[in-house]
């Protein structure tokens, strides 16, 4: 533990340097569990014989049994992952069918239980793999789907389902295999609330704008702070996604569309018309946007998408790369002050920072 405080500090330290040039107010730390934390996993499997492992290799070398790291568990996975690591491992070797050029494993479990595999393998998945995977798949409790090239078998369904609770309030979220999710439940929940609490204190009385949305994570809790909220998303898989977590959680007052922040940018101005926008029968001119949410990528926000955010007096930025962040800020921080920042300790056990920082309109 005092390893984990040793390195939760070196990451305090290395945010407030890249925020102390704006004026940043003292950074909030929130701490994660230092172990048993992180909800997805994924192994290689090294075959000798009959026999087979879950397998790391040495970093930077090739796989090869002189750089194989036999892994038979994972202790910052979750529990339910280390649970499950070995009998499913056992159950897949009991059978030529399941374990005959298994390649690798993928492992997607959830706060609320929930567990989904993937098996890729390099052949042909056939009816017979088919009967033999459901077999194992009602033994473990769990769901199985198998990949191979151009091949993805859906045994039962290819989501989770995972709860969270924001503000006293419960909700459910459809999370696809493949897709982008926050790896650190517990530690998601907490940024849930933070944003939460942000939009609330602002006490806007107009509309959100959220750029890079997925599947709604935090657009959802958000949307209990505005009037209304719309959310754009590139991936057609996350705005599917999105679309079914608003239905199953209610929540009447957020519309996805599929527009990149570039796209937006250009129909906000009335430099293009976009189809999309018109089968939906949304009319730009009619949202009273005082707030925007952005959730980037590592690469951060080009120099249009900063202009775009600054037009609004409220601007809520979660950051998976305190560097971009930084840069991000030189350009808002021309027009905006932060009101607070925040790190969220996303990724123990590694150097990365998660971060989140309020800004309002100066003057404002």
């Amino acid at each position: 533990m005092n390893d984990y405080a040793q390195q939760l500090e070196r990451k305090r330290q290395r945010l407030s340097q890249l925020l102390a040039p704006f004026q940043a107010p003292a950074l909030e730390v929130y701490e994660s569990a230092p172990l048993n934390c992180r909800l997805r996993a994924e192994f290689r499997i090294w075959h000798e014989g009959e026999d087979c492992c879950y397998a790391m290799f040495e970093p930077g070398q090739k796989a090869s049994s002189k750089s194989l790291i036999r892994i038979e568990q994972l202790p910052i996975a979750s529990r339910a992952i280390n649970e499950l690591m070995p009998p499913l491992l056992d159950a897949l070797k009991s059978k030529e069918l399941t374990r005959k050029r298994l390649y690798q494993i993928e492992f997607l479990s959830t706060l609320s239980g929930d567990m989904l595999v993937t098996l890729i393998y390099h052949k042909k998945l056939d009816d017979d793999w088919r009967t033999a995977a459901a077999q194992l798949q009602e033994q473990l409790g769990i769901a199985i789907i198998g990949r191979s090239r151009k091949q993805k078998c859906v045994l039962s369904r290819d989501y989770v389902l995972e709860q969270f609770t924001v503000a006293q309030r419960h909700y459910e979220y459809q999370q696809l295999e493949g897709g982008f999710t926050q790896p650190n439940g517990a530690m998601c929940e907490i940024m849930l609330n933070w944003a939460s609490d942000c939009a609330k204190t602002m006490q806007a009385r107009g509309d959100l704008l959220e750029l890079y949305c997925g599947n709604g994570n935090f657009t959802l809790p958000l949307s209990r702070h505005f009037r209304r909220v719309l959310a754009t998303e590139v991936a057609k898989t996350s705005v599917y996604a999105a679309e079914w977590n608003i239905q199953r959680n209610a929540c009447d007052n957020i519309t996805v569309i599929r527009l990149s922040s570039e796209e937006l940018t250009q129909a906000l101005n009335g430099e293009r018309e976009f189809r999309r926008l018109q089968q939906k029968a949304i009319e730009l001119d009619q949202y009273d946007f005082d707030a925007v949410f952005v959730d980037p990528p590592r690469s951060g926000m080009d120099v249009n998408t900063c202009q775009l955010t600054a037009r609004f007096e409220h601007i809520l930025y979660i950051s998976c790369n305190p560097e971009t962040l930084a840069r991000d800020l030189a350009l808002l921080c021309e027009t905006h002050r932060i009101e607070r920042a925040a790190l969220f300790d996303q990724f123990p056990q590694t150097d990365h920072i998660e971060a989140g920082v309020w800004l309002k309109r100066q003057g404002a």
